[in-house]
């Protein structure tokens, strides 16, 4: 089990601020799970109008940040060191819970199937142990190597 700050998040994945919505990795078995943490603050830009007299995350940025944790993990994988990862689907995403600024998101990530260069992962986030959204990603590794 490790754990990952946010400057050895970036060294794993490409993300950037505005779009690095990982904080850091509680803990990771490479090949198998991760668990990430997503700090939601009143900061982030897409508050300003989604909806501004009651702040509530997108969907699409949940989504993100699932694909964020997940990139994580398989990039976590020897054979994929220095790759990029890229989502290619989204299967029986549910959003049960309603995130809002001031949550604690954790991302809870399992490999699912393997093969090569893609595959899939659930994923899940909770707060405050509740689950918030789940999800099935499917994913392709990149043979080109990142250039940092």
């Amino acid at each position: 089990m490790v754990a990952l700050n946010t400057t050895e998040v970036m060294d794993i994945i490409p993300n950037r601020y505005p779009i690095l919505y990982i904080d850091y990795v509680d803990e990771i078995v490479p090949d198998e799970s991760l668990i990430a943490t997503k700090n939601v603050t009143i900061n982030e830009p897409y508050f300003q109008g989604h909806f501004p007299h009651n702040p509530v995350m997108p969907g699409v940025f949940i989504i993100e940040t699932m694909a964020q944790a997940a990139s994580i993990l398989i990039l976590s994988s020897p054979q994929f060191k220095n790759k990029t990862a890229y989502m290619t689907g989204v299967d029986k995403a549910k959003f049960k819970r309603m995130i809002k600024p001031g949550d604690v998101m954790k991302v809870h990530v399992q490999f699912d199937k393997m093969r090569e260069r893609m595959g899939t992962v659930k994923v899940a986030t909770y707060v405050d142990d509740q689950l918030a959204t789940s999800a099935e990603l499917m994913f392709v590794v990149s043979d080109v190597e990142q250039t940092k």
